[in-house]
């Protein structure tokens, strides 16, 4: 069959990814553990850099209030418009008062100043890096967890689909050798577009019928949509029964959420997950308490709440993180510029949750990356590589595959509870 119909190429967009490249081995200062882990991962990834200190508010920094006049969340006073105190240093958005049971219940933790090594601000290059864990580099590369998956036993051993990805497009942390099972956004996921039509999906069929590896991907890629659809629709079902009085859907990144956690429950060889969110670019009347960023917070916080509801065994962890942080100062239109250093959350089980993990220096302008910006005290990669080693018990050679060119980073030993 001709490969390059451009019918073919429209059909079979989102089915197939692009092939990787390998990676440099590197050595590791740690420990092996004892046996293989057998846990799953999610990656939230949130898209425009989110402002971290709004989520988790230095709220005892004298800076802070000083750096903010106009958008500082306010200090703890009990009250639904002021900071949730976590501990004397840092506390909650109130809009993100749905996660503070995760916090007492010891499997929410942050680490405040973590980021890029590289200082670029700009949103096109920072999430590449972050997506390929080549910080400073450009060029085609594979995405982390495309390799990471490749290391859990795929790289052509079977055709299963170990990553699952919420989005019709493929982004970068996706791409490589190993499949990708992709689900539209929110309801959309629930239909099977073409498939549903029994006559479209006679011909479709019937157009890739040949054992050609084209036909197979796209045969394969068909049938995932329609058990995505039937599985989805039916979870829907139990839901809209059990909802009060006709209330209005969640959120998209809520329904998101529930779209993944679903599928990821019903397919255990579906370890690796992946959603994403965008409109955190707040240079433009972000908010303090209520506002533009408190309403985005709010929907992120009900989506990780129910990513906790769904994946809550042993080995599940939640890792939130954005390509670069904001401005410690506001600026003159009430948002935040693009910084450096930002918040990453992690949530689940193994998480030695109820405090935070690395190194703070505050907000004084000596402390500052460039006078302006937090620094990056640790490297994403570092952070990353406390999480994957021991929940999918990966040796040296295979966290060095997965994540290039990064180091261990001892300060952020005890990130992760051990066993």
């Amino acid at each position: 069959m001709n490969t390059s119909h451009p019918r073919r190429r429209a059909l079979l967009a989102g089915t197939l990814l692009a092939a990787g490249t390998a990676a440099l081995p590197r050595a590791w200062a740690q420990a092996l553990p004892t046996a293989r882990g057998q846990g799953r991962l999610v990656v939230v990834f949130l898209r425009g850099a989110l402002d971290g200190l709004s989520a988790f508010v230095p709220w005892s920094d004298p800076d802070y209030a000083r750096l903010r006049p106009g958008i500082a969340i306010p200090p703890p006073d009990g009250s639904g418009q002021s900071t949730i105190r976590l501990d004397g240093s840092f506390g909650l958005h109130p809009a993100l008062a749905m996660l503070e049971p995760l916090w007492r219940e010891q499997v929410l933790a942050f680490v405040p100043a973590a980021g890029s090594p590289d200082g670029t601000r700009s949103h096109f290059d920072a999430q590449y890096q972050w997506e390929t864990a080549r910080p400073g580099q450009s060029g085609d590369a594979p995405g982390w967890l495309n390799l990471l998956a490749a290391q859990l036993g795929g790289a052509g051993g079977d055709a299963q689909p170990r990553i699952l990805g919420v989005g019709e497009a493929n982004p970068r942390l996706l791409a490589g050798r190993e499949p990708v099972q992709l689900v539209a956004h929110g309801k959309a996921a629930q239909r099977a577009g073409a498939l549903e039509n029994p006559r479209q999906r006679e011909t479709l069929m019937a157009l890739y019928d040949g054992d050609d590896a084209v036909s197979q991907a796209f045969r394969r890629g068909a049938a995932e949509r329609m058990d995505t659809a039937r599985t989805l629709s039916a979870d829907l079902q139990q839901e809209m029964q059990a909802a009060s009085n006709g209330a209005a859907p969640p959120a998209l990144l809520e329904q998101d959420a529930r779209n993944l956690a679903t599928l990821m429950r019903k397919d255990r060889s579906l370890r690796l997950g992946f959603l994403s969110a965008g409109g955190w670019d707040t240079h433009v009347g972000q908010g303090a308490a209520s506002g533009q960023l408190a309403d985005n917070l709010r929907k992120l916080g009900a989506a990780l709440a129910q990513l906790r509801r769904d994946l809550h065994e042993p080995g599940d962890v939640v890792v939130v993180a954005s390509e670069f942080g904001r401005t410690t100062a506001e600026n003159g239109t009430r948002g935040t510029d693009h910084g450096h250093g930002n918040a990453m959350w992690l949530i689940g089980n193994p998480v030695a949750g109820g405090r935070w993990h690395g190194q703070w220096s505050g907000l004084a302008r000596a402390n500052l990356h460039e006078g302006r910006d937090l620094p990056v005290h640790h490297d994403f990669r570092a952070v990353l590589a406390q999480v994957l080693r021991p929940t999918f018990g990966l040796q040296d050679r295979q966290l060095a595959a997965v994540l290039p060119g990064a180091s261990w980073d001892a300060r952020l030993d005890g990130l992760l509870r051990r066993a």
